[in-house]
């Protein structure tokens, strides 16, 4: 009996993480999300992480990347050029979130007090993380460039908070939940540095925007993607799904992405300029 033909050679998935919570604890839970994706792929998986924000957005557009788990401004960014967002987290029943402006706890710090202080933000396409704050501080009157005496770029959460922590900076900003869930600045500043909500006290709240998404390559196949649509809504579903919705999305579930679901964040883009 003639042995049966080979299976034919899986073709490689690449999907893109963003630096925001460390790249270091990133790259540490990339292989249980590669296992993960090639199970529900059926095919071999490659996660990488991100240098910027940037680097995510052309990693997808050129086709290096397949899928990538994005920011919500980076979304916003992709729809505009006609990628599709598949899915979107949730986070405590919420597809939104809002920023923090924080600063070290016991510094005596008020949005009064700003003028000649250091910021510490995470990334230019970061919407909690500069974008958010930077449109809320101009809308106070407190225009970054002539309030600041140093800007840094720090590339991640850890990294900006870190910096306040730290005394090399005065000012960060840090996601947190929105004020319909009851939870405050500190619970977003524990996902980032476990046990330190205590250590930062709060500046203000911004409005709020759309969680993070995954937005999907127009050059992945229709059935890929729809099997990377259902991997990730029914990713709660499963122990192990549980903990990457802990560990790499800080999300409970995921939900499907409403077509051009963040447009609405060039207006705040367009105020941080």
């Amino acid at each position: 009996m003639p042995a049966p033909p080979p299976h034919p050679a899986r073709v490689s998935f690449r999907f893109g993480l963003p630096p925001s919570l460390g790249s270091g604890p990133a790259r540490e839970r990339a292989e249980a999300l590669t296992a993960f994706l090639a199970r529900a792929l059926h095919r071999k998986v490659e996660v990488g992480v991100a240098a910027s924000y940037e680097a995510l957005t052309k990693d997808l557009l050129a086709g290096r990347a397949d899928a990538v788990w994005a920011p919500p401004f980076v979304c916003a960014r992709m729809e505009a050029m006609g990628v599709r967002v598949l899915a979107r987290g949730v986070r405590r029943g919420r597809s939104s979130y809002r920023s923090a402006l924080v600063v070290r706890a016991g510094s005596g710090l008020t949005l009064a007090t700003l003028q000649g202080r250091r910021m510490a933000w995470v990334d230019r396409d970061s919407v909690g993380g500069y974008l958010l704050p930077a449109a809320y501080l101009k809308a106070q009157g407190l225009e970054p460039a002539r309030v600041f005496s140093a800007q840094q770029f720090t590339g991640s959460y850890q990294a900006a908070l870190a910096a306040v922590r730290e005394g090399t900076a005065d000012v960060a900003s840090v996601f947190c939940p929105p004020e319909s869930t009851g939870l405050v600045y500190s619970d977003g500043v524990e996902v980032v540095l476990p046990g330190q909500g205590g250590a930062f006290d709060l500046l203000a709240y911004t409005e709020e925007a759309p969680n993070d998404g995954v937005p999907v390559g127009m050059s992945v196949a229709a059935d890929v993607a729809a099997l990377l649509e259902r991997a990730f809504l029914t990713l709660h579903e499963r122990a192990d799904g549980q903990r990457l919705l802990e560990e790499i999305f800080t999300a409970e579930r995921f939900e499907p992405a409403p077509r051009m679901g963040y447009r609405a964040l060039y207006r705040v883009a367009l105020a941080s300029l």
